[in-house]
């Protein structure tokens, strides 16, 4: 393992245009500087989050996947965002966890945010995913699952913990984002691990706002990088394997764990 740089890019998303909100991405990708390991985008990053699905859905081969192919190979990175995908006559908010060579790996939203109708549109996920990027292990969330620890805690056994890093994508509105600030660093803290955050700003197509606060939070709880509230921008920060063994080996706290296994409702 060896540090990783990563890049957060916190952007609006024009409502439902998946054309516009590809070239602004790109646009945005070009923008940024020197080489990454990995780059985030906010969750359905190509259409805001629709359950328009007869407008918005596509297949594994449409377009936005396409185009994350494309833009993995270029920037010689991976590329981690969600799509509204149609599966054998179901939708899925599918993230895609988009490796150079134009392989990924997906993880299906398991918390339909119900709030938003998206339990009534989408079908749940049914299986966690842990991805890994040079020798990190990245267990892969969508938004609404912020507000289920079961969901994302950690493990350890045998010395080793299942993940190092809890990576959340979302489009989470301003008025409730006390909420996830304080949920997020609860997650690093009781899991002894890295939390990114990568979330929309500006208004939706149902005029709900959305200020980001995207970030990098440490395991120890602290916000070691943040994106200015309600304003578009690309951050990045670093991932020290360093930091991360040192405080695990001093203060072993995964030792002490519950042992337990989840039991998927379908």
């Amino acid at each position: 393992m060896i540090d990783q740089k990563i890049a957060l890019i916190q952007s609006d998303i024009i409502w439902e245009n998946t054309e516009k909100n590809l070239e602004n991405f790109e646009k945005k990708l070009a923008d940024s500087t020197g080489q990454t390991d990995l780059i985030i985008l906010p969750e359905m990053f190509g259409t805001g989050f629709t359950m328009n699905v007869n407008k918005c859905a596509e297949k594994e081969d449409g377009k936005i996947v396409s185009w994350l192919k494309e833009q993995a190979k270029i920037r010689n990175c991976v590329i981690a965002g969600s799509v509204l995908i149609e599966d054998k006559g179901r939708y899925f908010n599918r993230m895609f966890w988009m490796r150079p060579d134009g392989a990924y790996e997906t993880y299906d939203k398991r918390h339909l945010f119900r709030m938003g109708n998206e339990h009534k549109t989408m079908s749940q996920g049914i299986e966690q995913k842990i991805v890994e990027l040079n020798g990190w292990r990245i267990n892969l969330q969508i938004c609404y699952d912020l507000r289920f620890p079961v969901w994302s805690k950690n493990n350890f056994k045998d010395g080793n913990y299942e993940y190092d890093v809890l990576l959340y994508i979302a489009n989470w509105p301003e008025v409730r984002r006390h909420v996830y600030k304080s949920l997020l660093v609860a997650r690093a803290i009781e899991n002894q691990a890295y939390v990114i955050w990568v979330n929309r700003v500006g208004n939706d197509g149902n005029k709900i706002y959305h200020t980001g606060n995207s970030m990098i939070v440490d395991p120890y709880g602290k916000i070691i990088s943040q994106a200015e509230a309600g304003k578009e921008q690309t951050i990045t920060g670093m991932l020290s394997i360093q930091e991360l063994t040192d405080f695990r080996n001093k203060f072993m706290v995964g030792m002490d764990w519950d042992e337990f296994s989840i039991i998927v409702r379908r």
